[in-house]
């Protein structure tokens, strides 16, 4: 692997921030004396594509609000996330609109009473399309690597998918299970 790798781990993404902590990724990234940011492209309602309304466990093509993100570090474009929250949580809530949110989404998500407690992660490769190539400023042939993430509540509820495309030779993610 590069030298420029970024390694990740997504357990400081599921946890709610306490009050004035900054988001999870820019907390991340100044710890490694580097800077993160995000540009929200577009927040909103859209009718469920098939594969998010199963994942929501909602109908294809019901409501559901959505965040699409470009993540930097240090300038450069180093993933697309596109969040998806089910309409009945986030309709009329800051994660339907374009606004930096304090302590980020998790935080905003406890605060309305949704807390996870389970998370589903899939990681899969594949080839970019020309949009995400040129947005993430990579080759057409150099692969993606696609982590796709569900939160569920204590009722076993989905609360949030996220779904997040970064080019693979940038990455390595870590998974520390305890068990016992």
């Amino acid at each position: 692997m590069s030298t420029s790798e970024w390694v990740s781990t997504s357990m400081p993404y599921l946890t709610p921030r306490e009050k004035g902590q900054p988001d999870a990724w820019g907390e991340e990234t100044a710890a490694r004396g580097r800077r993160g940011r995000q540009r929200i492209v577009h927040a909103g309602e859209i009718a469920a594509p098939a594969d998010i309304a199963q994942l929501l466990r909602v109908a294809e093509g019901e409501d559901v609000v959505v965040r699409r993100r470009v993540m930097y570090l240090d300038d450069t474009p180093c993933e697309l996330t596109d969040t998806y929250y089910p309409a009945r949580i986030a309709r009329g809530t800051r994660l339907a609109g374009t606004a930096k949110i304090p302590g980020g989404a998790v935080s905003l998500l406890a605060e309305l009473g949704h807390i996870g407690a389970r998370v589903q992660e899939d990681v899969t490769a594949r080839m970019p399309g020309e949009e995400e190539s040129t947005t993430l400023l990579t080759g057409t042939d150099e692969p993606l690597l696609e982590l796709t993430r569900v939160t569920l509540d204590r009722n076993d509820q989905p609360i949030q998918v996220d779904r997040m495309a970064m080019p693979g030779n940038l990455q390595r993610l870590r998974y520390e299970i305890r068990i016992g």
